[in-house]
C-alpha cells in the first residue's frame, strides 16, 4: 500500500471545553517553488524523449493510420482554466464518430464511460476469426503509456505538474459532480500527468471505480508533498511495468 500523510490534528481548550481540531497539510511555498522546479527540468527530459519517441512512433501512426501524430484534446486544469492537452494518437481519426455505432457494445451502463472488450478504433487492433484479438501499435502506445508523453510539453508550459489530479473534460466534470461535489477542490492545484489515484485505480471502469480514484486524488490534495510526490512516481513507474495497481 502507499503510505500518505496525515492531517495536522492538535489538541486546544476552548471556554470549557476541550476541543480536537483538524486541518489539511499545506504544501510550503518553498515547496511549490521546487516542485515547479522539478517540472521545468523533468519536462525538459519528457520532451526529449516524447522526440526519441516519435521517430519510431510516428512512422508506425503513419503508415496503419493516415492523419496527425499527435491528439489533442481540451481539459479544464487548475482554477478551472481550459488548456489543450497532447497524446499520441493510437486511435483512428474517425474514433469519435464511431463511438456511437459501437453504443451497443459499451461494457459501462452509467453514460459516462466508454468500455469495450474489443475496441476496433484502436489503431492496427482487430479480432481474428476464431474470436481472438490481435493488438496493433495502438495498444502498445497505450499499454505502455507511450501516449502520455506529449504531456510533458503541458508540464513545461505550466499547464499541469509531473505528478497531481488528472485533468477531465467539462461535460465529464459537469455529470461526476453530481455524485463527487469535492471534486472542484482538485481545480486548486495543477493536473498531473500521473496521480495517486492513477496508481491506484487507472483508468477507471465505471463511476463507481472513478469516485474512489477521484478520492484518492482528494487524499493527494489534502497530504500534499515532495516526498509523496516521489512515492507516486516510484509507484508509477512500478504500475506500468507491472500493469497493476499499487
Amino acid at each position: 500500500k502507499l503510505m500518505v500523510g496525515t492531517q495536522r490534528q492538535f489538541v486546544e481548550r476552548l471556554g470549557g471545553y476541550t476541543v480536537l481540531t483538524t486541518s489539511i497539510n499545506t504544501i510550503s511555498t518553498g515547496e511549490l517553488l521546487v516542485k515547479r522546479l522539478i517540472d521545468i527540468i523533468g519536462g525538459l527530459v519528457g520532451c526529449v524523449l516524447t522526440g526519441i519517441l516519435f521517430l519510431f512512433l510516428a512512422p508506425a501512426i503513419k503508415i496503419q493510420s493516415p492523419g496527425p501524430v499527435f491528439f489533442s484534446q481540451i481539459r479544464v486544469g487548475k482554477n478551472g482554466k481550459k488548456f489543450k492537452l497532447y497524446k499520441f494518437r493510437s486511435m483512428y481519426t474517425d474514433a469519435e464518430e464511431r463511438k456511437a455505432q459501437l453504443a451497443a457494445e459499451n461494457r459501462v451502463t452509467d453514460g459516462l464511460m466508454f468500455k469495450l472488450d474489443f475496441d476496433p478504433r484502436i489503431i492496427g487492433c482487430r479480432q481474428l476469426p476464431d474470436g481472438t484479438v490481435k493488438k496493433g501499435i495502438g495498444n502498445f502506445i497505450r499499454d505502455w503509456s507511450f501516449d502520455e508523453f506529449p504531456q510533458f510539453w503541458n508540464v513545461l508550459k505550466g499547464d499541469m505538474s509531473i505528478v497531481g489530479p488528472r485533468p477531465e473534460r467539462k461535460y465529464f466534470i459537469d455529470q461526476i459532480v453530481k455524485k463527487a461535489p469535492f471534486y472542484y477542490l482538485l481545480h486548486n492545484v495543477r493536473p498531473g500527468i500521473t496521480s495517486l489515484g492513477m496508481v491506484k485505480y487507472g483508468y477507471a471502469g465505471n463511476v463507481d471505480q472513478m469516485i474512489e480514484r477521484l478520492e484518492y486524488d482528494m487524499l493527494y490534495y489534502e497530504n500534499m508533498s515532495l516526498a509523496m510526490d516521489l512515492k507516486i512516481l516510484i509507484y508509477t513507474v512500478i504500475t506500468v511495468v507491472t500493469g497493476k495497481g499499487i
